[in-house]
Formats: C-alpha cells, sequence, structure tokens
C-alpha cells in the first residue's frame, strides 16, 4: 500500500513538472515551435535564430529608458507570443532588449507561447491565455498589485520604451484593437444574445474605430476555435454590417458554418464571396467541397 502510494505521489508530480515545462515540437512546416511557459534561454537557441538577430538590431532610446526604470520594477509582465509568428519574431526581441536595459527583474516576466494549429488557435497546451482574451500575438499584459493595468497588442503604438512609459506613468493608454477588447467587455456584461438586440448600432459605432475588417476576422475566429460558438457568429455577422462589400468576412462566416455542419448556410456565404470575387479560390474549392458531401 505504501510503495503504492509512494507511486502515485512520484507520477502526480511528475506530471505536474511535465505540464509546467515547456515543449519544442515541429510545425505543420516541420519548423522548430515552443508551447508553453518559455524561459529566453530556450528562445536563445538556434532553432530561433531571429531572437538574437532581432535583439541586436533594435537601437533603444536610453532617455526614455531612464524615465521608467524605477516604476517598472512595480509591474509584472506577462507576454503571449508565437516562435511561428511574424509579428512575435519582430516585436518580442524588442520588448526584452527594452526590459533587460532598464534593469527589470526578469522574474517578474512570464512568458507562454501558443499554438498555430486550427484546433488549438493561439492556445498553450495549459490553457493559460483562458479569460485573457488572447486573439492576437504577441500581446503583452502590464500587472501591478496583481490587477492588470494595460497591454500592448501586436505592436506598440509609437515603441515599447515610449508606450511603457505610458504605462508605468499611469497615463491613458489606448492599446491596438480597443474594438475587441471592448467587445470582449460587453460580451461578458450582457452576452451575445442580448448583443444580438443592438447589432445594427454596434455595427454604426464601430466602424469609425476598427482597423479594418481584419480586426473582428481575428477574433471571430479566435472564438470559434475556443468553441465559443455563439460570440463567434456574431462577431462574423457583425463584421458583415460593418464591411459588406469586403468577400472576406462573408468567406469566414462560410468556413464558420462548414465547422458547424450547417452547409446550407455555408453555401449562401460562399456565393456571396463570389459575388463579389468570383475568382476566389477558396471559395470555388468550399463549394465544390460542400457539394461532394451531398453527391
Amino acid at each position: 500500500m505504501i510503495r503504492i502510494l509512494l507511486f502515485l505521489i512520484l507520477w502526480s508530480s511528475g506530471m505536474l513538472l511535465a505540464q509546467n515545462k515547456n515543449n519544442l515540437v515541429m510545425d505543420g512546416k516541420g519548423k522548430p515551435m515552443l508551447l508553453g511557459k518559455t524561459e529566453i534561454s530556450d528562445i536563445s537557441t538556434d532553432n530561433f535564430k531571429w531572437f538574437q538577430s532581432n535583439y541586436n538590431q533594435y537601437l533603444l532610446n536610453d532617455k526614455v529608458i531612464v524615465k521608467m526604470k524605477d516604476s517598472l520594477k512595480n509591474y509584472k509582465i506577462k507576454v503571449f507570443y508565437g516562435t511561428w509568428c511574424g509579428d512575435s519574431k519582430r516585436e518580442l526581441p524588442k520588448l526584452y532588449k527594452v526590459i533587460d536595459q532598464a534593469g527589470f527583474d526578469m522574474n517578474q516576466l512570464e512568458m507562454i507561447a501558443v499554438d498555430r494549429k486550427p484546433e488549438a488557435y493561439k492556445q498553450s497546451p495549459n490553457g493559460e491565455e483562458r479569460g485573457l482574451n488572447i486573439h492576437r500575438v504577441p500581446t503583452f499584459i502590464f500587472y501591478k498589485d496583481e490587477k492588470e493595468v494595460s497591454r500592448i497588442v501586436e505592436f506598440p503604438k509609437q515603441d515599447f520604451e515610449r508606450d511603457m512609459l505610458k504605462i508605468v506613468n499611469e497615463e491613458k493608454y489606448v492599446s491596438n484593437y480597443r474594438i475587441v477588447e471592448y467587445l470582449n467587455s460587453l460580451f461578458k456584461e450582457h452576452g451575445s444574445e442580448k448583443l444580438r438586440e443592438n447589432m445594427a448600432q454596434l455595427a454604426a459605432s464601430f466602424a469609425e474605430f476598427t482597423m479594418g475588417s481584419r480586426e473582428l476576422n481575428t477574433y471571430g475566429y479566435k472564438l470559434l476555435r475556443s468553441n465559443q460558438i455563439k460570440e463567434a457568429m456574431f462577431v462574423f455577422e457583425l463584421n458583415i454590417k460593418m464591411y459588406p462589400y469586403k468577400a472576406n468576412v462573408y468567406d469566414s462566416l462560410g468556413e464558420a458554418y462548414y465547422t458547424l455542419n450547417k452547409f446550407e448556410k455555408a453555401l449562401e456565404n460562399y456565393d456571396k464571396v463570389l459575388k463579389l470575387n468570383p475568382n476566389n479560390k477558396n471559395a470555388l474549392a468550399m463549394i465544390e467541397k460542400i457539394k461532394k458531401k451531398f453527391n
């Protein structure tokens, strides 16, 4: 009995260690990819030469770093990124060089590498991203007293030094893709069904502030891959109201319906894609794929 208990304790401890350790895997293109909690030492290898190269190339604004150095000590930073993601490759080394130069305590930095596969889109193996609305990577979240105070999404508005100076000085800072952040808060407060009653008004008010149809499109896919179906469908439909002349918004809704096995609805949207773009290869291929299901 004692041996069995000892085995279970050791086994569970090993499982916990395995869960907290990063995974080095190969992506769909046969390239190395990190997943889960990581350290800089995991990225500073020959597998990810882009990190050191982009770190070396980034020119720092030393005067701004001096101004934020002391205040930055009161913060923790959580980073979600993808070793497969071009924006992460470009921006993560910059952020790290800034905090390195500022003498930031790296024990206050947490880095989580997320997946690119459709079934685990921008997710980590242990789900550290859950509830944090990680719709684009990289996302840099700043915490003070264990509460999120701000985030830099995908890339800074000016540069990391000046963006971070605003954050640590507690000045007003609005990150990129603010409509996604606002819509996420509305989902939490009201739910998608309630918001449907005001979709037209939301579309009219949001259109002025979005960064184009791709902003909500990416968010919709993130929700869909996370099995938040009602929210995903709402986002895709809202995007159509905002950008009815864009073929890609109908293509995305068509894919969502296809994923849900609602093939007639999928066909309706792929037909709309072809009305706007008669030579759209994806729509033509998907229509053919759906028709084969009924032959």
